[in-house]
């Protein structure tokens, strides 16, 4: 096993962080495409899962990404959360265990999802299916449950954020990072008031960093203007390593631990596995 298997990840030996008290389901959205939602999702439940927390990804965007940097098949007739929204599979027949990775499991997703956001409209309880499948599974030892969203407000983010207790927000670090922000607080507040009252914006994670320029510095001063200690301390660099990753059918924190985007996620979820002893 290497040592990023083990959680010694380069300058980082603090072994295992404080298990939170109660499972915490994260879903991560933001409805602009290509602002690191995928990218945070795989690696933050990667720190996590080599800190001892038990962690499952719920992939719930159609094109499989996460699934893919997980190394967990999803291609062809697998069984997927498709399956689980609209024909009621439990959820335990779909979970699989990431190969090396003893703490960390995937929910994959197949094309077959993309049908879903259509098929879904008939169904009783449209907006709940995913909470209720979270609810049928038996997740008592699990840590964290981190739901992937598409790049949309569909019924697929619909039903992660009521299947949520938490909103973790990746923000890019580049011109227009706020525009569209509002809709997407909107409908938070809408699920809040109608379907899920405990759901919070706990999290945001300053993405894409580049400190050579000034712009980047002007978004992460604007953003924790209006969001104060939602904002993680720790920002996301942009990294060629974090892009290659995925093709290797790893998160970044395996396939290159040393470098500057695993270094940071291992700081972003050290961060939020410490918030959730304070809240």
């Amino acid at each position: 096993m290497s040592a990023a298997q083990t959680g010694e990840v380069a300058g980082d030996g603090d072994g295992t962080w404080p298990r939170p008290s109660k499972c915490r389901v994260i879903a991560v959205a933001n409805q602009k495409g290509g602002v690191g939602k995928t990218t945070t999702s795989v690696n933050i439940a990667a720190a996590l899962s080599m800190h001892g927390q038990r962690v499952l990804v719920v992939d719930l965007d159609p094109q499989g990404n996460a699934s893919t940097a997980l190394a967990t098949e999803h291609r062809g007739d697998v069984p997927d959360v498709y399956q689980v929204l609209v024909d009621d599979l439990p959820m335990a027949d779909i979970v699989k265990q990431v190969p090396d990775m003893p703490n960390l499991y995937c929910a994959p997703a197949t094309i077959d999802l993309a049908g879903a956001e259509i098929e879904l409209v008939s169904l009783v309880a449209r907006e709940a299916r995913l909470r209720r499948a979270l609810a049928a599974y038996d997740a008592i030892d699990l840590d964290y449950i981190v739901i992937d969203c598409p790049p949309s407000l569909g019924l697929l983010t619909v039903n992660a954020l009521v299947a949520a207790d938490e909103v973790m927000i990746p923000i890019q670090c580049e011109y227009y990072a706020l525009e569209g922000l509002g809709q997407l607080l909107r409908n938070v507040d809408l699920i809040k008031a109608h379907l899920n009252p405990t759901l919070q914006l706990s999290t945001i994670v300053l993405t894409m960093y580049d400190g050579r320029t000034r712009l980047a510095s002007q978004v992460a001063d604007e953003v924790r203007a209006h969001f104060g200690d939602t904002v993680l301390n720790t920002v996301i660099p942009r990294s060629v390593r974090l892009s290659e990753a995925p093709s290797y059918g790893q998160s970044v924190m395996t396939y290159d631990p040393g470098s500057s985007g695993a270094m940071a996620y291992m700081d972003a979820a050290r961060e939020i596995a410490h918030r959730a002893t304070v809240s």
